[in-house]
């Protein structure tokens, strides 16, 4: 199949340089069948690459059918509006796995979606559609999604095993429960990573009691993120990581979405938060893979750009020739893995293109730094005696250059380092909760607290004068202030205001403004010389209204139950899949890899006598 791609990519090379134009005579004739000239044609072109000619000619007339097919498209879509979409199916489905199918654009995705199952044989709701690099809305037109005429559009399916009619009902039913069972993991994965993204966003957890993610750098210690920018951040990695999960299972097809959806929110950040991390950059790689061994490279027309990408992230986050990683962590064997992956995909993309010398030159690179990385699996055993676990051993080898001894020394001071980091960062935020907790104590809410001690850098007698400087931020992300005026306070907050010198009129109105709260109205008007700040003033409409309440406070708690239970499992679902070990992305025993570079220098070893021959 690679071969395939690459004659085909290496034939379309040579006829846009020699400007032929197969749609046209003396290659088809007036009736669009192949015209005689083809097959001198294929004769000169197979003796180029020293080819068969009759392998040449069937995929010259292939390049011509589609030029044909397109033209057609393309006049009928003019005059029509039709738009013709080309479809990828799975590589289960070996023959014609390039399809074309007719659609008008304002039709929504979930039409679009009915319409591919319907014609390929697929049972609709066990196939996610994926155009442009993004799963298809089911309930938006395909116009609002950017869906143009000759878009590409690859088709996911969510059970693995091959449809088979002759499949008795009780098999038949096990799979679409399978597939059922995948699309509602897919969506309790998003649901326990809102939830983890929410904790993180918020800060507000306990540490010790409470499951959160955090975001570090290459030490292992938190980075401080804008909090406009940490949820989506952290989104972008919890599904970077759960589709890396799906990777090692090898469930490509579960993968993509996540790794498409990681994609998207990575794009939220600014560029110089996504610069300080590698994360992004090897999203970029693995997107590109999991299309590889989906087999779909085809449909990502900007593997090229994604791969330039992450070797532009790369240098960025590790420095020229990998400087600032080594500044930091004394190394840089463990990351050298990244760069494997990098050459090996692009030696494939340029394999794919058509370009041999390119494809030698990256898969040549790939195979060196192979040779490099390779680990010893007695040096390993020996580690494992040690105490060590597998994944400590391969990272430790690779960052001692194979030594045992090194190594041993360096796994148990990284254990140490990261043991101090982790007890250092949980006191953080344990200052940082208590410190919430101590404004929540006066009245203040969760988010006016964390935006003052924000401010503050944590310090909690500057957050508390911030506070008390602008008392309108103690509804900062509450309720609204006009809708939750108390009608009127107790007497014995009035009187307990009035004791301590305030006006009686004022304390009732301060009082009506803080919801009854004494402490924090005694903190605004000693703050103000006695009286409320402008912006806190009522007007005759709000000194008369009355509080509402709800009947539903109260009810329903077997429900909220039931979904803190459902939360709970979505949040544990989503950390199973979280490694441990913080270098988990930089672990691998490449085995994978070193198949695939055998087989790829294979093929560029055949070019390579083929040209020598000629």
């Amino acid at each position: 199949m690679a071969q395939k791609k690459y004659l085909q990519a290496k034939l379309t090379q040579f006829l846009r340089e020699d400007r032929i134009q197969l749609w046209k005579p003396p290659y088809t004739d007036e009736n669009k069948e192949v015209g005689l000239a083809l097959k001198d044609l294929a004769k000169k072109y197979s003796d180029k690459l020293d080819c068969c000619e009759n392998e040449v000619e069937k995929i010259i007339e292939e390049i011509r059918c589609k030029a044909i097919e397109r033209g057609t498209g393309n006049e009928n879509y003019r005059t029509t509006g039709i738009a013709t979409i080309e479809v990828f199916l799975p590589s289960r489905l070996r023959k014609d796995r390039k399809n074309l199918l007719e659609t008008r654009l304002h039709i929504t995705g979930r039409e679009l979606r009915s319409k591919i199952a319907e014609t390929f044989g697929f049972q609709e709701n066990y196939i996610k559609i994926v155009i442009n690099k993004k799963q298809l809305q089911l309930g938006n037109t395909l116009e609002e999604q950017g869906v143009t005429h000759n878009v590409k559009a690859m088709v996911l399916e969510l059970k693995q095993s091959e449809e088979d009619v002759r499949k008795n009902f009780q098999v038949e039913e096990e799979e679409q429960n399978e597939a059922e069972l995948k699309e509602k993991r897919i969506q309790r994965t998003k649901r326990g990573l809102e939830i983890l993204a929410e904790r993180a966003a918020e800060m507000v957890v306990d540490p010790e009691t409470t499951p959160y993610l955090d975001i570090t750098n290459q030490t292992g210690r938190s980075i401080k993120i804008p909090p406009s920018e940490r949820k989506a951040l952290m989104l972008a990695m919890g599904y970077h990581e759960k589709g890396r999960a799906f990777l090692k299972r090898k469930e490509y097809g579960i993968a993509l979405p996540c790794l498409l959806d990681a994609d998207r929110y990575f794009c939220e950040c600014c560029r110089e938060l996504l610069d300080t991390v590698d994360n992004y950059a090897v999203l970029q790689l693995d997107i590109v893979w999991c299309y590889f061994r989906l087999e779909q490279l085809e449909c990502l027309d900007d593997a090229e750009k994604k791969l330039n990408l992450a070797q532009k992230c790369f240098k960025n986050c590790y420095g020229e020739n990998h400087q600032r990683l080594v500044h930091i962590k004394g190394n840089c064997g463990k990351e050298k893995v990244l760069f494997l992956r990098l050459y090996l995909l692009q030696g494939i993309r340029n394999y794919h293109s058509g370009n041999g010398e390119e494809a030698c030159e990256y898969l040549n690179k790939a195979r060196q730094l192979f040779k490099e990385l390779y680990i010893d699996p007695s040096k390993v055993h020996n580690l494992l005696q040690l105490g060590f676990t597998a994944q400590e051993a391969r990272l430790g080898l690779r960052a001692c250059d194979g030594n045992v001894d090194h190594a041993a020394t360096h796994i148990t001071n990284r254990r140490e380092e990261l043991a101090q980091i982790r007890k250092e960062e949980k006191e953080k935020k344990r200052r940082c909760l208590e410190n919430i907790n101590n404004l929540k104590g006066m009245g203040y809410s969760t988010h006016a607290a964390k935006q003052a001690l924000h401010q503050a850098s944590g310090n909690l007698e500057e957050a508390l004068k911030i506070l008390l400087s602008n008392p309108q931020m103690w509804w900062l992300n509450d309720s609204d202030p006009e809708s939750s005026h108390q009608e009127s306070p107790s007497q014995e907050s009035i009187d307990q205001l009035v004791y301590m010198g305030f006006d009686a009129v004022v304390a009732s109105t301060a009082l009506r403004v803080f919801r009854g709260n004494v402490q924090l109205a005694a903190q605004t008007l000693a703050h103000n010389g006695g009286s409320l700040p402008p912006d806190l003033q009522l007007s005759g409409e709000d000194s008369s209204s009355t509080p509402s309440t709800s009947p539903s406070d109260s009810a329903g708690t077997s429900s909220a139950s039931t979904d803190e239970d459902m939360e709970t499992e979505a949040v544990n679902e989503i950390l199973e899949d979280i490694p441990e070990h913080e270098e988990d992305y930089l672990d691998s025993t490449l085995e994978d890899e070193e198949i695939i570079i055998a087989e790829y220098l294979s093929y560029v070893e055949n070019i390579k006598s083929a040209t020598k021959k000629n």
